[in-house]
């Protein structure tokens, strides 16, 4: 039986030696059949998560020209503002602004491999227009970090690997994170103006990318969607206190399909609703890190009893398989995460890839062509 509603785990009965063995039951039954859940009691209080709403929604009143000074395509690390549909996911255009955070790092040297020109400076709004940004969200990305690690060691633990398992595919201290501020309009203001679209797609059927992502729905909307085995969509309604855990498909990949990265999208509000806001948290892993490296990793580790419960589950729902693209697999143009990350953010942004990655967007071009003519 597929599921039909999203599990609620607390992330504090982690830290119960009494109440730890059934969370980590749950969190295999989250693993193997959802890709989703909600966590609770993750440490950072209310009034911090109300700051980062609050300073996350003041990003969009700011003036447009304030947000254009930062617009992504000024640089190739793809950081920065991007402009009401200016993303494209599954083909068709996500009705959504937003702005690209990450921890920072210096500019690349000349020499470096051209993914890491990912790993770059923020362009963040200027301190006269929104004094508290920078600070609040460059602590709320460290603290995010820090649970994002800790939840992967419990991942670990949960399908019987040492809790340290995927360490050695971070970069300690050094590691980036991702983060986005999301304002995703009605279809009423969507709908508006010559030449606009009607379309309710506020981001399209996707799965995440890395190893995990912890959403924390900033309104009352509902619009975010998760996709069963037997291809129903079911609703991911904002719950007090929580972030929604995605799992990446980095960690399906790292055990053998025993994690699974769960199709998703998000629905624009109906007319009249008002904005929607998110703020999804992306937890990195080393950039440099080979396909063929995730693809050998734990082949002998994840025990056969886990990999056996996986295979039933998806036994008793047919074995259905979606058709969204599962980039983190060898014998691509890619060879390592951080060069799949890039190819994937060029697709999803082709006006930075216009300028600053004019080679690999044409490859892209050409790959889609040959797919759309073998499929006529």
């Amino acid at each position: 039986m597929s599921f039909t509603s999203i599990p609620i785990l607390d992330l504090a009965e982690a830290e119960d030696p009494s109440a730890k063995p059934q969370f980590l039951a749950d969190l295999q039954h989250a693993l193997m059949e959802v890709g989703f859940l909600y966590l609770k009691n993750v440490g950072i209080s209310e009034d911090v998560f109300r700051e980062v709403i609050e300073e996350g929604k003041a990003f969009f009143d700011i003036p447009t020209e304030e947000k254009l000074k930062i617009e992504m395509k000024n640089a190739p690390s793809f950081l920065g503002y991007s402009q009401l549909s200016a993303e494209i996911t599954a083909g068709e255009v996500d009705h959504r602004e937003q702005i690209d955070l990450s921890t920072e790092h210096p500019l690349p040297g000349p020499d470096a491999p051209l993914h890491h020109n990912l790993l770059a400076p923020n362009q963040w709004p200027s301190p006269e227009v929104l004094p508290k940004f920078r600070p609040v969200f460059t602590e709320y990305m460290k603290r995010m970090g820090k649970i994002s690690m800790q939840f992967t060691s419990l991942i670990a633990e949960a399908i019987s690997l040492p809790s340290d398992a995927f360490d050695k595919y971070f970069d300690g201290d050094s590691q980036q994170h991702k983060l986005k501020i999301v304002k995703y309009p009605d279809v009423g203001v969507i709908g508006a103006g010559p030449g606009r679209s009607s379309s309710n797609q506020g981001v399209g059927p996707h799965k995440d990318s890395m190893l995990t992502s912890y959403l924390l729905q900033a309104s009352h909307h509902r619009g975010l969607q998760v996709q069963n085995m037997r291809g129903e969509w079911i609703d991911c309604l904002p719950v007090e206190g929580t972030l929604v855990v995605a799992i990446g498909q980095g960690l399906e990949a790292l055990t053998q399909g025993v994690c699974v990265a769960t199709t998703h999208r998000v629905l624009s509000p109906a007319a009249g609703e008002g904005a929607r806001f998110s703020i999804p948290f992306f937890q990195g892993v080393r950039g440099d890190t080979e396909f063929e490296e995730l693809e050998n990793v734990g082949v002998g580790q994840v025990p056969e009893e886990v990999k056996e419960r996986r295979r039933k589950v998806l036994a008793s729902n047919g074995g259905r398989l979606d058709g969204v693209e599962f980039t983190f697999r060898a014998g691509g143009a890619a060879k390592t995460l951080g060069e799949a990350t890039l190819r994937n953010r060029v697709k999803s942004h082709t006006d930075v890839g216009e300028r600053w990655y004019p080679d690999i967007l044409a490859s892209i071009r050409d790959e889609q062509a040959l797919l759309k003519k073998q499929q006529l």
